[in-house]
């Protein structure tokens, strides 16, 4: 038991330098602009992967409520690359290309600025979850790991699913 304390006090210093790092490179990177390269594809993309991450993520609660330990494990892991992958290929299409305005007016506008604002500030509060979440099952340390879980998952499935009702909002607006 002492044991598994070390590790997670060692494992939990990354867990909050990744967390304060990620949030604030990526802001620094949405202030470079590289020119010369055409990213236009990624959106739909990037969009796409929230949606397998957000499915994943429900087969995944699936596998361990009936038991399938295995596979719930891959799915997460599956899951966490997923995330991963969509970051750098968001950063990646920002990076190169011209921010995109909503141009939807009244309450469409008032709920794309809503459901955007959340999404934001949410994927950053749940990435400290999601990795302490995922250190806790990889340490085998199972009822911290179901107690943490009980909060990440609806977080992370709600920063999936308002990720794809994001770009759905902006994707007419490409390119105008």
């Amino acid at each position: 038991m002492a044991e598994l304390v070390m590790t997670r006090t060692k494992w939990n210093g990354w867990i909050k330098a990744i967390s304060i790092v990620v949030p604030v490179l990526v802001a620094a990177l949405f202030a470079v602009r590289i020119e010369g390269y055409d990213l236009s594809f990624l959106p739909p993309i990037y969009a796409s992967v929230n949606a397998a991450t957000a499915v994943l993520l429900v087969a995944g609660l699936l596998a361990i409520q009936r038991g399938h330990h295995r596979l719930h494990q891959r799915l997460m892991q599956l899951c966490v690359g997923l995330s991963a992958s969509f970051l750098v290929m968001y950063v990646a299409y920002h990076m190169t290309s011209d921010p995109t305005p909503f141009g939807g007016q009244g309450a469409a506008r008032y709920a794309y600025y809503v459901l955007l604002v959340s999404h934001i500030l949410l994927s950053i509060v749940v990435l400290p979850f999601v990795l302490t979440t995922y250190l806790r099952a990889s340490l085998g340390d199972f009822p911290a790991h179901r107690k943490i879980a009980k909060r990440t998952f609806p977080i992370w499935l709600y920063v999936t699913v308002s990720g794809v009702i994001v770009y759905l909002m902006i994707s007419p607006y490409y390119g105008s």
